[in-house]
């Protein structure tokens, strides 16, 4: 397991080739071990095979290309419906509808789809995580049937790696973790921190791509633009609010 973690790359090209329902069985199962919430599990795992609703899916992805490539799209999403349908059914008064709930749910759901991660690729199958689930989850929802209590919180597309990139950089250990309590960072931290990252032969790819002065300014500028974080931070509060999860 140590050798799958430490080889994941984000892969963006797939074979055609479909997933074997037993190997796809044991995926999510694996998925289901995930340590979850008072073993409550309050999430979902919505796995898309049919061309055409992951040709429905892919405008609410931006267009990106491995949406319809990829032979399975698993959207993992919240979901204290289920839950709570089985309090009601007991007798008992199930009050999941708020906002600490989506947090445990998001949890919950974020381990379980690392589980399914980590399985497939254990099994020679490439996955890439979608960031663009919360962007668009109110489209998500519509395309899947998403009933109240149940939200999208990530993405994963599966299958048998057409192009296997090489893996991508990581910040130095220490540029992440903290001892015994936080410990904020100086200037030259960050700089430590950051400078091998923007040394790199792609970080120069992109600056001249973009005519850009250094890294940070591509994300801020390019990347994940303040206009934009604005305006998908309000569709998805929105999108909980439709969903019950600020009912009380």
């Amino acid at each position: 397991m140590i050798k799958t973690i430490f080889e994941h790359r984000s892969v963006r090209s797939y074979k055609p080739d479909p997933v074997d329902e037993v190997l796809l069985q044991r995926i999510l199962e694996a998925g289901t071990r995930a340590s979850n919430t008072g073993n409550m599990q309050i999430y979902s795992i919505i796995v898309t095979t049919d061309p055409q609703i992951r040709e429905q899916l892919s405008p609410c992805h931006f267009g990106q290309p491995m949406v319809t490539q990829a032979p399975i799209v698993l959207t993992f999403c919240v979901d204290v419906r289920r839950f709570s349908l089985w309090c009601r059914q007991r007798g008992a008064d199930p009050q999941y509808d708020n906002f600490v709930w989506f947090v445990n749910g998001a949890i919950d759901a974020i381990l379980a789809s690392q589980n399914v991660c980590l399985e497939a690729e254990s099994e020679g199958l490439g996955i890439c995580y979608l960031g663009t689930t919360t962007y668009n989850a109110d489209r998500i929802a519509e395309v899947l049937a998403l009933p109240e209590g149940v939200i999208p919180v990530t993405t994963v597309t599966m299958g048998y790696p057409d192009k296997l990139p090489p893996p991508t950089d990581r910040l130095p250990l220490e540029g992440v973790i903290h001892r015994e309590r936080y410990h904020d960072y100086t200037p030259e931290a960050i700089d430590a921190i950051w400078a091998d990252k923007e040394a790199s032969e792609e970080t120069a790819g992109l600056l001249k791509a973009n005519d850009l002065p250094n890294l940070a300014r591509i994300f801020t500028e390019r990347r994940y633009k303040g206009e934009d974080n604005r305006l998908f931070s309000r569709k998805y509060f929105e999108m909980l609010k439709k969903q019950g999860f600020f009912n009380q």
